[in-house]
């Protein structure tokens, strides 16, 4: 292989219709937020969506279709943008430099390098991840087959959720800082796309979430008004392709611009 890559090595190592995750672990914690928090981190187009909920997971992907296995986490909010629900992701740690580049570069994932940790016994399940030091996230469950709350399943529901056949509507926007270090390259364009998921085990639980103060990552800021409840699945998932459904100019996206990277001092 060299650093000129053939079109016959084109088409047979780096072309994909998906990207796919094999036997995906995840543990995700839902939880209400407050509204004017939901309103101040979206960046316009997007707007709030019917509930102000947050989401978190922590994963485990033992294989997939781009050659790596790795651990990831996320931090989302939901949003809707033309009526369409989805969710919003504000970071994405990861441990792997690959699905890092991949991450942000195809589709803005706001990805950073951490260490995570997913574990489960029984109906017991945690995870947590940590950057500098600083344990960021924690979320435990219990798979009782109920949720926190008596009316969390219906307000996931209105928010997209289909226990019956998962799936997922992620915003993110793709934009790149310019060489003259002031500038973007080019104004941010939304992007939205679709995770399906095939689960061969999928649990429902009780969620608790901690979130830990950390200047580089400020999960914190997304505060746990009420937890709502916790979900537990092993899963093949599918990232389709994304479709670009909006542009912002870069003055507007400027203060939304910086969940990327760490401050510099």
């Amino acid at each position: 292989m060299s650093f000129v890559k053939t079109p016959e090595e084109i088409e047979q190592k780096f072309r994909m219709e998906s990207g796919d995750f094999y036997d995906a672990e995840m543990l995700v914690i839902y939880w209400e937020t407050k509204e004017d928090i939901i309103k101040r981190l979206l960046p316009p187009p997007l707007k709030p969506a019917k509930h102000p909920v947050a989401s978190a997971f922590v994963a485990n992907y033992p294989r997939t279709n781009f050659g790596v296995s790795y651990k990831e986490a996320a931090l989302f909010i939901h949003a809707e943008h033309e009526g369409i629900v989805g969710m919003y992701c504000l970071s994405m740690p990861v441990d792997n430099d690959i699905a890092l580049i991949l991450g942000r570069e195809t589709f803005g994932y706001p990805k950073k390098l951490a260490t995570m940790h997913l574990k489960k016994e029984g109906d017991n399940v945690e995870g947590w991840f940590e950057r500098h030091g600083i344990r960021v996230f924690e979320g435990r469950a219990r798979l009782t087959n109920k949720p926190n709350t008596t009316d969390a399943l219906k307000i996931l529901m209105e928010l997209g959720l289909n226990p019956s056949k998962p799936s997922s509507t992620v915003y993110n926007f793709k934009f790149f800082a310019a060489p003259d270090l002031i500038n973007l390259d080019y104004n941010p364009r939304l992007m939205r796309e679709e995770i399906t998921m095939k689960p061969s085990m999928m649990k429902i639980g009780e969620g608790t979430v901690k979130l830990n103060f950390s200047e580089k990552d400020p999960w914190s800021e997304v505060e746990v008004v009420r937890e709502l409840g916790a979900l537990y699945l092993v899963s093949d998932n599918s990232m389709r392709p994304g479709t670009i459904v909006a542009e912002i100019d870069q003055e507007t996206f400027r203060p939304y611009a910086y969940i990327k990277i760490d401050p510099f001092m």
